[in-house]
């Protein structure tokens, strides 16, 4: 629900695991990068890009951009990209699917 902690749940978990990263405590505790967008406030395309059937070209999204890019990182941190904002029955039917596949 709008105002149930959510953010604040996810910032303070990150927060934690970098603190104890920077104490050296064992377990698997490493620094976490954080990549946060709000699904709803940009169009499907924008969001899983889009295939522009006038150029032939695909078009990646945000989404795609991001994960595509944390992909290729050296970095030993944690990467966490995260859809913070309301769910709306339309992206997350795409999302399942595209993590169906």
């Amino acid at each position: 629900p709008s105002g149930g902690g959510k953010t604040t749940t996810w910032q303070t978990l990150a927060a934690a695991m970098c603190s104890l990263q920077r104490a050296d405590v064992t377990g698997p505790f490493k620094r976490v990068e954080t990549f946060c967008l709000n699904p709803k406030s940009i169009s499907l395309g924008e969001l899983y890009g889009e295939f522009d059937p006038n150029t032939l070209e695909w078009a990646d999204g945000l989404l795609s951009s991001i994960i595509r890019a944390q992909t290729h990182s050296l970095s030993p941190s944690r990467k966490w990209v995260i859809c913070d904002g309301p769910v709306d029955s339309l992206w997350i039917e795409n999302m399942n699917t595209v993590l169906d596949d």
